[in-house]
């Protein structure tokens, strides 16, 4: 870039160029030079958590006598600018930063300060006014618990409800279709596919459930314990008017934390979160490989089921079709689970009043909530609503399953059972055949003691 192309700027340590069209400043700039590690960046729900912050931050300083009203309402008004997403190309910090993402801070501090000064015509000061009352090490974990909670009940939590609907929906649809259950992969007594499917959508259920139960400790916030917990350069009712406003304009209950030296020291609310988040992850992958097994074939599988045809799926073997969304649905559950052992490395990094991974935890949280938020609304639309049925395939299966045995249990004896059953699987024969030659009984009592569908309901009751 030419020498036309830069400004120059000043901070507490001196003079350094600055691109001529950038909002932010010297600190920012500094950020750059010192940390081009990744090119990561911090997510859109970051900066906009960023954004909203500043923005009651300047308004509640502003009730409170801090900051002149001209000036608190042209900080709020380009801070909900940044919040709405019009200046995220500013926002050029690497993820790998300072560990209490202080860099961060003071780029938006920056680029508000600059934002308001041009649009308003007054000196707007990005330490002295945006960040008035703040520090980095109450903002950024306020940013972290409200782009968090923000997130969750806006796109993850409606996405699991969705893809819950949509299982139990298939489930009622197939409540009276029998299929071999399998236990260690191996043929076991019938259940109906809708039996099956509930268990996925209660799994997805109780998920969202326990995502709500930790957001409860997110809605936490540690605004207004600024530098190290005690509220330095702080009014002492900052917090509590930021967490109101927070609240106000977003429809979530946030609330000041009860203790700001826990919330700044620690990450524990969001480690919890992101447990919660690998357990709806472990679910995904659970349901994403049962319907692989059940799709796989479509002739030296299972092939109980057929996905949706979606795209070609060899480059060199014409008409072959894979399972790609499930696939997909267990790769994310993958990332989300290598996440959350990365946010709980980076929540024992709590030194003394300062965790010092902040942006971290950050980054791998909001992206957890993301993928599992996009994967799941895919894994609905595309592969739950469409998947159709093979009963044939299900109905010859069910018949030389010699499993089912096990209900003639309390009237043959087990060892007698295992007679059967291993003549039947040796011989390729329906149960009620070999057992009708090697019992006393009747082919219509064994026909009413092996109904699979019966025998889905707990079976013959005496």
């Amino acid at each position: 870039m030419s020498e036309q192309g830069y400004r120059i700027e000043k901070d507490s340590m001196g003079e350094l160029r600055v691109p001529a069209e950038a909002l932010y400043g010297a600190q920012t700039q500094r950020a750059v030079e010192n940390f081009p590690i990744s090119g990561l960046r911090l997510p859109r729900a970051f900066i906009r958590a960023l954004g909203l912050i500043k923005a009651a931050a300047a308004r509640a300083n502003g009730s409170l006598g801090g900051l002149e009203e001209q000036i608190a309402d042209a900080v709020a008004q380009a801070a909900e600018a940044v919040a709405r997403g019009d200046y995220d190309a500013h926002f050029p910090v690497d993820v790998f930063q300072t560990g209490s993402g202080t860099s961060t801070n003071m780029n938006a501090n920056e680029v508000i300060a600059q934002l308001a000064s041009r649009r308003f015509g007054v000196s707007v000061h990005p330490n002295d006014h945006v960040n008035m009352g703040q520090s980095s090490n109450d903002v950024i974990p306020t940013a972290i618990h409200v782009s968090a909670a923000l997130e969750c009940h806006e796109h993850l939590l409606p996405a699991f409800a969705d893809l819950a609907k949509a299982l139990e929906a298939r489930a009622a649809e197939l409540a009276e279709v029998t299929t071999t259950g399998r236990t260690h992969l191996m043929d076991a007594m019938p259940i109906t596919l809708g039996q099956e499917i509930g268990g996925w959508a209660a799994q997805i259920r109780h998920a969202g459930e326990r995502i709500e139960s930790a957001l409860e400790r997110v809605h936490a916030l540690a605004q207004g314990g600024t530098a190290v917990g005690t509220g330095i350069n702080a009014h002492p009712e900052l917090g509590d008017r930021v967490a109101a406003l927070l609240a106000e304009r977003t429809g979530i209950a946030f609330r000041v934390s009860d203790n700001p030296f826990e919330s700044l020291s620690s990450q524990d609310a969001a480690v919890a979160l992101s447990g919660q988040l690998k357990v709806a992850a472990v679910s995904l992958m659970k349901i994403a490989n049962d319907l692989r097994w059940m799709n796989s074939g479509p002739l030296a599988g299972l092939g109980e089921i057929t996905l949706p045809v979606l795209q070609p799926g060899s480059s060199i073997m014409p008409g072959k079709v894979n399972p790609v969304i499930p696939e997909a649905v267990a790769m994310v559950a993958a990332q989300v689970i290598g996440n959350d052992l990365t946010i709980t490395v980076a929540g024992q990094s709590g030194n003394f009043q300062l965790n010092v991974m902040l942006p971290l935890v950050a980054y791998n949280l909001l992206q957890s909530i993301a993928l599992l938020g996009q994967s799941s609304r895919v894994l609905a639309e595309k592969t739950v609503c469409g998947f159709t049925v093979n009963a044939p395939r299900l109905r010859e299966a069910l018949a030389l399953n010699p499993v089912l045995v096990t209900a003639l249990n309390s009237v043959i004896g087990y060892e007698k059972g295992a007679e059967i059953a291993k003549r039947a699987y040796a011989e390729g024969r329906p149960v009620l055949a070999v057992a009708k030659e090697m019992t006393d009984l009747s082919e219509a009592e064994l026909q009413r003691l092996l109904d699979p569908q019966l025998l889905t309901r707990g079976g013959v009751r005496k």
